[in-house]
C-alpha cells in the first residue's frame, strides 16, 4: 500500500463473516473460560441492524497489491489474546510496555503483586 505511487485506501479483511459473539468466545476460550460468566449483554444498547451481514471485501487489495488474507479469524483472535497477554505480563513484572496497558489498570481487577 505505501509503495504505490498514487495513495488509496484499501480493505484488509478476511472476507468471512463473523459475529461480536464468536470473537467473545474464542478470545475466553484461549485463557480457558466461558464469556457468558463474564459477559453482560444489554439489549437496551444494541444497535438496530443496518444490514443483515457484513463482509470485508478484500477484492480491491488482491487485484492492485496482489493481497490475500493468509491469517484465519481464529488465528488472528488468538494472536491478539496473547498479545495482550504478554503485555499485562511484562506490566506486572515492572517492565515498560505500550502506552495503552497503564490506563487500564485504574478500572481493571488486575493488581500488581
Amino acid at each position: 500500500m505505501l509503495q504505490q505511487e498514487k495513495p488509496d485506501d484499501y480493505v484488509i479483511a478476511t472476507g468471512e463473516a463473523h459475529s461480536v459473539r464468536e470473537f467473545a468466545e474464542l478470545a475466553f476460550a484461549e485463557v480457558g473460560l466461558d464469556w457468558r460468566d463474564y459477559v453482560v449483554v444489554d439489549e437496551a444498547l444494541k444497535r438496530p441492524r443496518d444490514v443483515d451481514v457484513l463482509i470485508g471485501d478484500y477484492s480491491k487489495a488482491e487485484r492492485e497489491l496482489g493481497w490475500r488474507p493468509r491469517t484465519s479469524f481464529r488465528e488472528l483472535v488468538r494472536i491478539m489474546v496473547r498479545a495482550d497477554l504478554d503485555r499485562w505480563s511484562r506490566w506486572l513484572r515492572g517492565e515498560p510496555v505500550p502506552f495503552d496497558a497503564p490506563f487500564y489498570v485504574e478500572s481493571s481487577v488486575v493488581s500488581r503483586r
